[in-house]
């Protein structure tokens, strides 16, 4: 029997460490995955039962595998992360970041200028970097610049041009700004220690400098010069004050990484924290949209691949919410206490606020893009034929069988329609029978949509499982309305859902957010519902309680149950609470009657 060419491909696979890529029909790659055994991860595709849409599909259009082995399982993630960066493929998470992010520029040449720029340039410079925010450049230079006077201009200062006498002091000079090596104001060996102590500052490290500025200030006040000591003890300040406010934890937690991921049904939120000398020098969020079924670890894995190389990060410790695998040479910690712990929370915050002011910024940018992006996926996640833009929910409320109702609530482009929320007293059915109740009520609101000749929903989801499903096919099936709307119901034991004719129900992640709108709509119903009833149950105690009392009318038992809403809170009331409502004579007979006690 000749075998298809792809499981020849398969069987043929190495079992080693190394990258797959999968072709479709045009040739095009379409995913990038790495394996610690090729041919256990690939053959996994094609023998096991997907439950992903999204996996079935890309297994479909598989037409071709190709692989590449690597030496180790870090080397796989390393090439994988370059392979999706090149490719970009269909079925792979999207890192999300096409920004150019500035550096901080150390220039190589004499008398060394330091600035901020965008761009890298091979030419022997030293690049520190990248930030995420030209606002941060901005402010360690100034810091910098205020302990440091720096050259801004761009002069060519080789030892012969300066003998020469070809420059001029300028006003940066004058201004204090420059301490003037165009005309050999200053030694270049010293201006190099001053530069050396820039980089240790640009990564965290303040204690050089502030020993070495402690010591000249005491030099200056021995002899005397209190003025030039002043100008030192002013340095010593700046710096004190800038690392009191970059220091968060121990300053022993030194060169540390910190990945966190925060995650829902769409998107993947990783966070980067990168710590010196207990200083947060740098703090990132990437954004990952997800394809298939990738895993938190994965995710994280994945991202912090990406933003390691990004940001040229050598850290050998990495402190993470998730158990990361990097390969040798580089400890993974999850910290449960103290300042490391401290740490992956404060991550945990970022990648929480991160998402937070995406959703706010789309409301405010495009609050139309907001809406049809959750009714999208509601369509995805619940198979629907339709965009689910209109919503009804119905639930009963009833306890022993007493005064049952029923509630519709409406949701309009995933928002609730108040004005459209109806309230249903059960008419036909007696006693608590939860299936003859839903029957009665999804009856009787589509029958009378359909006689005003109102819009049908795209959704009706229904408080209950196969059994209160079942009942409202029924009055569906007596419409005409099966296969017009969609229908589902929720039960509330898993949080299952459940379709007509289909005995396997539903289960959507917890963070999803159509689960989310479902249990939104159920509670919304649940809530409306209770209300009416609650009102029905107290007037009716009320009734049964009042009737026996001369002078207490109809009249008289509404204005009691407006003012007081219940029976029992009318019994705990004085008699001034009860005249104030009902007057002397009735509000008197009222309290006796109610405070009387009972007959022997």
């Amino acid at each position: 029997m000749n075998l298809p060419a792809i499981d020849i491909q398969i069987k043929t696979l190495p079992e080693s460490p190394g990258v797959y890529q999968y072709f479709d029909a045009k040739d095009t790659v379409i995913y990038v995955g790495k394996a610690k055994n090729l041919k256990k991860r690939v053959n996994s595709y094609f023998t096991k039962h997907h439950l992903n849409n999204r996996t079935r599909m890309l297994v479909k259009n598989i037409l071709k595998v190709e692989h590449i082995v690597v030496a180790t399982e870090m080397d796989a993630l390393l090439l994988e992360n370059n392979l999706i960066k090149k490719y970009q493929p269909k079925y792979n998470v999207m890192l999300k970041d096409d920004k150019s992010y500035p550096w901080i520029c150390v220039k190589k040449e004499p008398f060394p200028r330091v600035f901020p720029t965008r761009k890298v340039i091979k030419d022997g410079s030293e690049y520190f970097g990248p930030y995420t925010s030209m606002k941060t450049v901005r402010t360690l230079l100034d810091l910098i610049k205020g302990i440091y006077p720096l050259r801004t201009c761009n002069y060519d200062l080789h030892p012969d041009k300066i003998a020469s006498g070809k420059y001029k002091l300028c006003l940066e000079y004058h201004l204090g700004n420059c301490l003037g090596p165009c005309v050999g104001n200053i030694a270049l060996s010293v201006y190099e220690e001053n530069i050396q102590a820039i980089r240790s500052i640009i990564k965290g490290n303040f204690k050089e400098s502030l020993q070495q500025f402690k010591v000249q200030m005491e030099v200056h006040a021995q002899d005397l010069e209190f003025e030039e000591a002043q100008k030192i003890k002013d340095k010593i300040d700046v710096l004190e004050n800038y690392q009191a406010k970059s220091t968060i934890v121990n300053p022993k937690i030194s060169d540390v990484d910190v990945f966190t991921i925060l995650s829902d049904e769409s998107y993947g939120y990783v966070n980067f924290l990168q710590i010196f000398y207990g200083s947060i020098i740098r703090s990132h969020t990437l954004e990952i949209k997800k394809r298939m079924e990738e895993t938190d670890t994965e995710l994280l894995r994945l991202a912090a691949i990406e933003i390691r190389q990004r940001f040229h990060s050598q850290s050998k410790i990495i402190y993470s919410s998730h158990k990361l695998d990097f390969g040798e040479g580089i400890q993974i910690v999850l910290p449960k206490i103290g300042d490391k712990r401290k740490l992956v929370e404060l991550s945990l915050r970022n990648a929480k606020y991160f998402r937070m002011e995406r959703f706010k910024q789309m409301k405010i940018v495009d609050p139309d893009r907001h809406e049809k992006r959750l009714i999208g996926q509601m369509k995805t996640d619940l198979r629907l034929s339709a965009e689910p833009i209109h919503i009804e929910c119905f639930d009963n409320s009833n306890i022993q069988g007493s005064n049952p109702v029923a509630a519709c609530v409406v949701f309009k482009n995933g928002k609730p329609s108040k004005k459209d929320y109806r309230h249903f007293k059960i008419k036909t059915v007696e006693g608590p029978d939860d299936f003859a109740s839903m029957e009665e009520v999804v009856f009787r609101r589509y029958r009378r949509l359909l006689e005003e000749d109102e819009p049908l929903p795209q959704l009706i989801v229904i408080d209950g499982g196969k059994g209160q499903l079942s009942s409202a096919l029924k009055s569906l099936d007596i419409l005409g309305l099966r296969g017009k709307t969609a229908i589902i119901g929720i039960a509330k034991r898993l949080e299952e859902l459940y379709f007509p004719e289909d005995p396997i129900p539903l289960y959507l992640d917890k963070k999803s957010e159509t689960l989310k709108i479902i249990q939104q709509l159920r509670n919304e119903a649940h809530r409306f519902g209770i209300t009416l009833h609650r009102n029905r149950r107290s007037k009716g105690a009320l009734d049964s309680e009042l009737d026996h009392i001369p002078g207490i009318g109809p009249k008289a038992k509404e204005l009691l149950l407006k003012k007081f809403k219940s029976l029992k809170r009318m019994k705990t009331a004085s008699k001034e609470d009860l005249i104030e409502v009902l007057g002397a004579r009735k509000g008197t007979v009222l309290f006796d009657n109610l405070n009387s006690p009972p007959a022997s």
